[in-house]
């Protein structure tokens, strides 16, 4: 009888509770939107259909891209190609100034260590991490005992596919996935426009709308020196996105927070965010203040800068979210409704109820150690990212895999390589520079007795240190890193590289402050939230998706136009604005046109849309991601997000607040290439994919 009242209190929730609302949620493809898509559209996919959109979505970096041909043409940003586009310039060929196309197969120029993925398996492991888990252990002890099995499960499937394999938590520790990812790390540059136009209106447009960028490049797959075949792939549609219509985004959300507690938003609110804002804009400022030394310095220094600005300004708008007492207390109501249906359960209070105190007590104890994990490292050169790197792969790697930091596992390790290996130009005066105002910081902010002061600087100021570093280290050559893998422990302890001895002598520090947050944090957040997560499960089902965790979703919305204020927005720009918009500000910087673009000007139909918006749940890392129709075509390319979206990290903003992503429109882009940057060769293989038609 018991048991009897306990399921039906559980099912009067389950019917009470709604799911997400409208255009909610990022959605992993075990678990579809297929009840939203078909009340909401009208729109019932087929099992082939969702297959081959999870198989044409690519992850390029830390960010999206897809397949637009069946030779492996890919199709993202210019501002997720700039790192590429960096590594291949020269201060004699600048190609994130100019940009660069292809004009035969033999001009795609090879990105060094460079490489995408598919996900091309998923599998439910769920069971097997949780139940390795011993009774009786602490929070700590658990957590090693999930790390173990998860480097099990990935190393087993490693060895029985072949396929790149990985461990993802979701819902917080509520589920575990195994996912199994096809590399292509022979990657070509085809295409990327001058930035100027990629990202026209520079930071003051920036998460604004109406805007007018040409944010798109095309980069190739390559397999044994040849396109690779890429069966699945989005064909082009010529008519592009139009209004009200019915649109899916694939892609790679980096990160949300919306299944956090109050105490965790609460943490972020009053200390994460602000520190993080803090060193954010050091960083921002050391470069802008390195490249005001000329020309060549502002080159080098322009991607990072770009970066910065773009992800403080994501940041701001974060925060004014959880500053807007509006919001932050629907997150309070959704907890307390939660923790009431968990209370009225007799025994799901006492499996559940601890879980949210033991995490607001663990929070209360990390800002007296936020500030030394923030600056305990070498970050701000690549260097010395190289240096600890190397410093922690040979004291991890002496270790069973099993034991080790998660990103040392035998499984990951030729990823690992690959980032340390990666033959990325190394400009030593912005090396020296950037370390010095870094290192000066940090003792600044965490005092001369620090321990990581002490380490680094050892009774000598940061510039003597770091000009030592800088100029005598070897670590710039790929074959001396490779040599330091192969040689592991024995060879980096045996090292009288300066940069290699700095970062041997901080590692210590940064291993007890990783322990400690390990310890304290971590373990608290993944066993408390393991238990929220099967309470939230237990009360509303599995009608929520799990957090962005930078992995495949699919998320969904309309292309609309929208109100701020008074105004109503269009749904699109076209090319009469662009050049509106530069006439406008006399063609001031940073609304000044590429030379071609003016002499082009009457080659170019003004009326075919450039930008649109729509209401699909976004996020960074989402740039790059194709926007497709109910058809599997390409209508557009995900780039940004306006003002109104960016607190949607800790919630869902509607679309009747104005929420919306940005995309460059797929008439706008053909437009461009055709009769600004006469790209012949690839407008043909873009239509002959539209016939099925090989066209290398």
């Amino acid at each position: 009888m018991k048991k009897l009242l306990s399921l039906l209190i559980l099912f009067s929730f389950l019917v009470s509770v709604p799911s997400a609302v409208a255009d909610e949620g990022m959605w992993t493809f075990d678990n579809p939107p297929l009840k939203q898509w078909k009340e909401i559209y009208g729109f019932e996919p087929t099992k082939e259909w969702m297959e081959k959109v999870r198989l044409a979505s690519v992850k390029v970096g830390g960010a999206s891209g897809s397949f637009v041909s069946s030779d492996g043409l890919i199709v993202t940003n210019q501002h997720v190609a700039a790192s590429a586009l960096s590594r291949l310039s020269t201060p004699q060929k600048n190609l994130v100034r100019d940009g660069f196309y292809a004009v035969t197969i033999q001009d795609e120029v090879k990105i060094p260590n460079y490489e995408v993925t598919i996900l091309v398996s998923y599998e439910d492991v769920t069971a097997r991490v949780q139940s390795s888990v011993k009774a009786g252990a602490s929070d700590t002890e658990a957590e090693n005992q999930r790390k173990a099995e998860i480097a099990n499960i990935e190393k087993e499937s490693v060895a029985s596919t072949g396929y790149r394999s990985e461990v993802f938590r979701l819902y917080n520790g509520g589920e575990y996935w195994l996912y199994r990812f096809k590399r292509y790390t022979d990657v070509r540059l085809v295409f990327a426009p001058e930035e100027q136009i990629a990202f026209f209106g520079g930071d003051y447009d920036n998460f604004t709308f109406p805007r007018h960028d040409l944010d798109v490049a095309f980069l190739r797959a390559y397999e044994n020196d040849r396109p690779a075949a890429t069966p699945h792939y989005f064909k082009w549609s010529l008519t592009g996105a139009t209004q009200d219509e019915f649109v899916i985004v694939p892609g790679y959300p980096g990160s949300t927070a919306r299944l956090l507690t109050v105490a965790q938003l609460e943490y972020q609110r009053d200390h994460g965010n602000p520190l993080q804002k803090r060193i954010w804009d050091i960083r921002r400022e050391i470069l802008e203040s390195y490249s005001s030394r000329g020309e060549e310095q502002a080159r080098q220094a322009n991607d990072g800068i770009r970066s910065f600005r773009n992800s403080l300004k994501r940041l701001d708008g974060q925060q004014e979210g959880l500053l807007n007492p509006r919001q932050f207390a629907k997150k309070i109501a959704e907890e307390n409704e939660l923790l009431s249906a968990v209370n009225a359960n007799p025994e799901m209070k006492r499996r559940y109820s601890s879980a949210w105190p033991q995490i607001a007590a663990a929070y209360k104890t990390l800002p007296r150690y936020a500030e030394r994990i923030q600056f305990t490292n070498l970050a701000p050169s690549r260097l010395g990212t190289i240096a600890s790197q190397i410093v922690r792969f040979a004291e991890e790697t002496a270790k069973p895999s099993d034991g080790r930091y998660e990103e040392f596992r035998d499984a990951r390790l030729a990823v690992f390589r690959n980032s340390v290996l990666a033959s990325t130009p190394i400009f030593s005066e912005m090396e020296e520079y950037a370390l010095t105002r870094w290192l000066e910081e940090a003792q600044k902010r965490l005092g001369d007795q620090d321990q990581f002061v002490i380490a680094a600087l050892g009774g000598r100021t940061a510039k003597e240190v770091v000009k030592d570093a800088i100029t005598n280290t070897k670590l710039a050559d790929v074959s001396v890193r490779t040599a330091y893998l192969d040689g592991g422990a024995k060879a980096v302890s045996a090292s009288s590289d300066p940069m290699i001895a700095l970062a041997r002598r901080i590692e210590p520090i940064y291993r007890e402050l990783r322990k400690w947050n390990e310890e304290n944090i971590v373990s608290v957040d993944v066993a408390a939230g393991e238990r929220i997560a099967k309470a939230r499960f237990a009360v509303y089902g599995k009608t929520l998706p799990p957090d962005a965790n930078s992995q495949l979703r699919i998320t969904f919305g309309r292309v609309a136009a929208y109100s701020e204020d008074t105004t109503l927005v269009p749904y699109k720009t076209t090319y009469y604005g662009l050049y509106d918009r530069a006439l406008s500000f006399n063609e001031k910087f940073p609304w000044t046109l590429p030379e071609r673009w003016k002499e082009r000007k009457s080659l170019i139909n003004l009326s075919v849309p450039l930008n649109f918006v729509y209401s699909a749940d976004t996020i960074g890392g989402n740039s790059g991601s194709p926007v497709i129709n109910r058809d599997a075509e390409f209508v557009g390319v995900n780039f940004d997000s306006n003002i109104q979206k960016l607190s949607n990290r800790y919630w869902y903003i509607e679309e009747n607040e104005g929420s919306r992503a940005i995309g460059v429109h797929s008439a706008g882009i053909l437009e461009a290439l055709k009769n600004v940057y006469q790209a012949d060769r690839l407008i043909e293989e873009i239509m002959s994919a539209r016939e099925d038609r090989s066209k290398r």
